[in-house]
Formats: C-alpha cells, sequence, structure tokens
C-alpha cells in the first residue's frame, strides 16, 4: 500500500543529500514552516551549454565507444535508474530534482556537427540515451534528438538508440533511411508486461503495449530493433523475462540484451524507500535478493561484474535469459554497422528526404 503522502506520477519520493553540496533545503521543524515545500509537483526546466556533446566512453563493460545526451535528468521517473547519480554533479539531488529538474542543451546540434567535421572524427558509431532518454517528454517540444539524428543522416554516421518512450516513432523517415544504409541499431526497453508495477516503478513512461507497438512499427519500416530487458529486479521483474522476451520477438525484435539491477551511490536509498512504501511485506526480501547478485551489497562497482552480477541467483537469472533468447530469437541479431559510408563534409546540405 502506498503510504498517505505518496507523491503520484513520479518514481522517487525523496531528496537524498547531495555530497557535492555544502548546504541543502530541508524541513527539519515543519512546525514552523507556514507554507509546506511542494516537491515533485511540477517539471522545471534549465538551459545548459556545454563546450562539447559527444562524450567518449571509457567504461569496458558498457559496449559503445561514444554517448551523446541532448538532456541531463530524465522525467520518466524510473526508480532504478543508474543516471540518477549523475544529476550530483550539476548540483542537484537525484531522487525528485532527477526527475522534475530537467538539463536541457539547445546547442547540442551544433556540438554534434562540429564533432563530425572534426579533423579526427572517422565515423564511429554514437549512442543516444547512453545516460538519460533522449525521448522524454520534453523532446517532443524541443527537437533535439530529431535535429541530431538529421545531421547524423546527412554524414552517413553510424547511430545507436535505446528508448522507453513512443516518441521515437515521430522520427521514423529519418530512422528508414539510417536503416537502409545499415546505420541504425534501435533498442526498445521493456521491464515489465505488468502495467500496475510499470506505473510504480516507471510512472512516466509508455506502456509495455505501446513499446510493443514501437517494436512493431519501426520493424515494418526496415529499422533492427532489439529488446533490452534491464535492469532486471529479483522477484519484482525476474520471473518475466521470458515472457518480455517472447512478446518483443512476436513484434518483430531480432536482439536482446539484459542487465541486474544495481543500485550505486543515491540509488540505494531512493530504491530502498520506494520499495518499502510500496511493498512493504516483501521489501526486505527483494533487497536481499538484490544484495545476493552483488556480493552481499546494493552498491556494486566492479568492472566486468557491476552489470550482470554474480553468484547463484544471477547465474540462473542470465541462464533464464540464454533459453529465452535461443528459445524466442533463433536470428543472428543486428546486422553490423557500415562504417564505410561516413562523409565528413556535407556543405549543411539537407539530405533529400528534406
Amino acid at each position: 500500500m502506498e503510504s498517505p503522502e505518496y507523491i503520484k506520477g513520479r518514481g522517487a519520493q525523496l531528496n537524498p543529500f547531495n555530497p557535492y553540496r555544502k548546504n541543502e533545503f530541508t524541513e527539519a521543524h515543519i512546525e514552523a514552516i507556514d507554507e509546506k515545500h511542494e516537491s515533485g509537483k511540477a517539471t522545471q526546466f534549465f538551459t545548459e551549454t556545454p563546450s562539447a556533446f559527444v562524450n567518449k566512453v571509457t567504461s569496458p563493460d558498457v559496449g559503445m565507444m561514444y554517448s551523446a545526451n541532448p538532456y541531463q535528468g530524465c522525467e520518466h521517473g524510473c526508480i532504478y535508474c543508474y543516471a540518477r547519480n549523475t544529476h550530483q554533479y550539476w548540483g542537484f539531488s537525484a531522487g525528485l530534482d532527477f526527475e522534475q529538474k530537467i538539463i536541457v542543451k539547445p546547442n547540442a546540434p551544433q556540438l554534434l556537427r562540429e564533432k563530425l567535421q572534426s579533423k579526427n572524427w572517422e565515423g564511429f558509431p554514437i549512442s543516444f540515451s547512453g545516460n538519460t532518454d533522449c525521448y522524454q517528454p520534453v523532446e517532443r517540444k524541443m527537437e533535439l534528438t530529431r535535429q541530431c539524428l538529421q545531421i547524423m543522416l546527412e554524414h552517413r554516421n553510424p547511430v545507436g538508440m535505446i528508448t522507453k518512450n513512443q516518441l521515437i516513432i515521430r522520427d521514423i523517415d529519418i530512422l528508414q533511411e539510417l536503416a537502409k544504409m545499415k546505420l541504425v541499431h534501435v533498442m526498445v526497453s521493456i521491464t515489465s508486461l505488468d502495467e500496475e508495477l510499470r506505473q510504480k516503478f516507471e510512472p512516466r513512461t509508455a506502456t509495455a503495449k505501446n513499446r510493443l507497438k514501437v517494436i512493431e512499427k519501426l520493424t515494418n519500416a526496415g529499422v533492427p530493433v532489439g529488446v533490452m530487458v534491464a535492469p532486471i529486479i529479483p522477484v519484482l521483474t525476474s520471473p518475466e523475462l521470458p515472457s518480455i522476451i517472447k512478446a518483443a520477438s512476436e513484434h518483430g525484435a531480432i536482439a536482446a540484451g539484459m542487465t541486474v539491477v544495481r543500485l550505486n551511490g543515491a540509488i540505494g536509498q531512493i530504491f530502498s524507500d520506494w520499495v518499502r512504501r510500496n511493498f512493504p511485506d516483501g521489501a526486505q526480501h527483494i533487497l536481499n535478493q538484490i544484495k545476493a547478485c552483488h556480493q552481499g551489497t546494493l552498491n556494486d562497482t566492479r568492472w566486468g561484474k557491476r552489470m550482470g552480477g554474480d553468484g547463484p541467483l544471477a547465474e540462473a537469472i542470465h541462464q533464464m535469459f540464454k533459453v529465452a533468447v535461443k528459445k524466442y530469437l533463433p536470428v543472428e541479431g543486428f546486422p553490423p554497422y557500415d562504417t564505410t559510408l561516413y562523409r565528413k563534409q556535407t556543405n549543411n546540405i539537407q539530405a533529400s528526404l528534406f
């Protein structure tokens, strides 16, 4: 049962302390406050003009060379999101702030074009949503992701995308052109098929039903699509793993990926608070099962182990995944990118599509 003060429409229910800040806002003496602080009600947007947009990924177990994120923070509000911790570097909290204080980078398309035309760039694949979802709600208005895709198409530069928002269908025209040249891979993230659970831990995302429709529509348009079952949460979502892969396959997915949930930094406190509010009777069991995948801790930073976990429970989850993929996805997966098509200069002429 949700607590009486549960903030609906938000994943996190608190703002944990930001260790990078000297001061913090708190209602320490509530009896002396005339007006109650309204956390989590409205989304605020902040503008940032960074000097760089494409980031080199140095983590050896992430599976990407470069990433790009038009937005920091994410209104989707996924309770388990590993990107929450990065919001602290901007002076915000990893909790409610992460999903209600969104940083927009309006110069992202300009910086992307400059990067693709730079002397040392060689057409390396760039992953969008390496940190936060590039199709979160604000994208409908800003269209930064769409502008970036247009630039990627102009330069014939490979692009990988991952999202849990059906807004990606808006850009099916560009994705289709990229797909014809083997320049795009799309992963649709599906964590649960249970709508009631989704509303609790991914409150502002598309329903699983609509995400499956996204897979189907992209597939019908010739865009290669896979399903990302991540993160798998023991007890809560792990039993659904085969069903998710089966459903994705039936809608056209040709590849699958997975990770096991890990609750690093402030996410441990945020998730623990959330699970105790929503599943008070089973909360400790769920947390103990997560710890069982990470040598008895929620905070796993071990290279090669942090994403998939280890131990008997993690191994059982991995084995379940392998069996499901073999049964429902008897294909070779994504076609390789064609990196030979990259062109550094386009004279800013739009592709014939536009």
